[in-house]
């Protein structure tokens, strides 16, 4: 009998830190504002760890350093709103990344932002998943935030993309054109 994956009983060595790091900054993603309002404040950081999780029901994730200010307020508040930023918003991007903090005491100061007070805030422009807090699970350093998604709304806009330490643009390949043209 083979043994598949899970029933490995070898306890094999994790692969260097900084290898990991290399090949992760080679990986694009879409860059995102993770907003949140309630009890525990209004909150908003960059965050690149953001994925799909299920159609049903609507879910997605993120990761949070489980130490940060973020994720204890998403915690706690019990929502948040993944805004996917659009390709103009690299200044929006470092701004919620904390790289003017000394200069802007509130990250939204002067951003324009959607949604009644204790909300999670929509940033102008962007792609906004609205979500409620359905689980909560710590691994290693992160704190993986699963949501259940109660409304979207699609900011139209070409997402802005991180890549090795940069902002990029998404640009189609020729054969996406074929594809949309048939």
């Amino acid at each position: 009998m083979t043994k598949g994956p899970a029933m490995l009983t070898e306890t094999r060595p994790l692969v260097e830190r900084d290898r990991f790091i290399g090949a992760m900054r080679r990986v694009a993603a879409s860059v995102t504002v993770v907003t949140t309002d309630g009890v525990a404040g209004r909150f908003g950081a960059t965050v690149s760890a953001f994925s799909s999780v299920s159609a049903d029901p609507p879910s997605v994730l993120i990761c949070l350093n489980a130490a940060s200010r973020i994720a204890k307020a998403v915690a706690r508040n019990g929502r948040f709103c993944v805004n996917v930023l659009p390709e103009s918003g690299p200044e929006l991007a470092d701004r919620f990344a904390g790289r003017h903090d000394a200069q802007i005491a509130d990250r939204f100061s002067g951003v324009n932002t959607f949604g009644p007070p204790g909300s999670a805030p929509l940033i102008d422009g962007a792609t906004g998943f609205f979500c409620e807090v359905q689980q909560c699970v710590t691994s290693g350093s992160h704190l993986i935030v699963i949501g259940t998604v109660h409304d979207v709304l699609d900011g139209e806009a070409p997402p802005l993309a991180w890549r090795e330490g940069g902002y990029h643009r998404v640009v189609p390949t020729e054969s996406a054109h074929r594809m949309a043209a048939e």
